[in-house]
């Protein structure tokens, strides 16, 4: 069996599963390009070894490094009454930070 070393980070109201070396896209950080970041962490697993936090883990802790800012691409939002002639299309794009993560550690 292959051991692994993951943990569940909370950023943006979202929670996201994050592995070494993975990149990762999260609501916008204000952040600049380059800089290192810290999440909360709320699960982690090192092999066989797991632990779970009353709401995150103490002394656990998962590092990021910010790659870029940017936007996503554009998602329409139509509304449309039958029988009323209303018909409204917006268009909305999300403020996204990538960020690679560069360790996962358990306390």
């Amino acid at each position: 069996m292959e051991t692994t070393t993951y943990a569940i980070i909370k950023t943006g109201g979202k929670q996201y599963r994050v592995a070494p070396g993975q990149k990762i896209r999260v609501e916008k950080i204000e952040k600049i390009a380059g800089e290192d970041i810290s999440f909360d962490v709320l699960f982690v697993k090192d092999g066989d070894k797991t632990q779970t936090g009353k709401p995150v883990v103490a002394g656990a802790s998962v590092t990021g490094q910010v790659v870029r800012q940017f936007r996503d691409r554009k998602q329409l939002v139509f509304k449309k009454r039958s029988k009323k002639g209303y018909k409204k299309l917006q268009g909305h794009r999300q403020n996204l930070t990538e960020v690679l993560i560069k360790s996962v550690a358990a306390a």
